[in-house]
């Protein structure tokens, strides 16, 4: 996407989510997340490139000792529909015997967070738990829940906060939404 075609995709958004209200959804997820796992010394494992910027953000509100890793696992490549589930880095630090933190920056259908579960628990952690800076509501069920969500979204294209459209304005601080998807 050109820049020109970026900033009017930008002026034509609608806006969603304001920054500020996602610094409020960040804070109260930092609350939730500190107050199930400060004690266990968890593996956080943020999911590439989407989830860095919600990461970013909510680890140093995380008061606790941890430990942190990436995984990149992708459906969408550059285009705006799910397809073939494809793995391209693992973590690099074990999860056996260990409780691991998943961040992503949204739960769509749920098919690639639920493969991460499945992966992570078969490769022996303890247990594993998911937190999304946003879930869209599909109106149906799907093979995974998050243990914590930021804010539920309408089921259109979204982009700001680590997500994208065509590869831009994964730096927004607050959420859009294409005009008419």
């Amino acid at each position: 996407m050109s820049p020109d075609e970026a900033e009017r995709v930008l002026a034509e958004a609608d806006l969603l989510v304001p920054a500020q209200r996602v610094q409020a959804v960040i804070d109260a997820l930092a609350d939730q997340i500190g107050a199930k796992l400060h004690d266990s010394h968890p593996l956080v494992l943020t999911v590439m490139g989407g989830a860095v910027v919600f990461a970013g953000q909510l680890l140093p509100r995380l008061a606790f000792p941890l430990e942190c890793d990436y995984l990149h696992v992708t459906r969408y490549g550059d285009v705006t529909a799910g397809g073939e589930l494809a793995w391209i880095v693992e973590p690099r630090t074990s999860v056996q015997g260990r409780v691991v933190l998943v961040l992503d920056d949204i739960l769509d259908e749920g098919i690639t967070l639920a493969a991460v579960k499945r992966r992570l628990l078969a490769q022996r952690a303890t247990a594993v738990y998911v937190a999304v800076l946003t879930e869209k509501d599909l109106g149906r069920a799907k093979p995974i829940a998050a243990d914590f969500v930021g804010v539920r979204l309408p089921n259109r294209f979204v982009f700001g906060c680590g997500m994208d459209v065509k590869g831009a304005w994964r730096n927004l601080p607050a959420i859009y939404a294409i005009k008419g998807l």
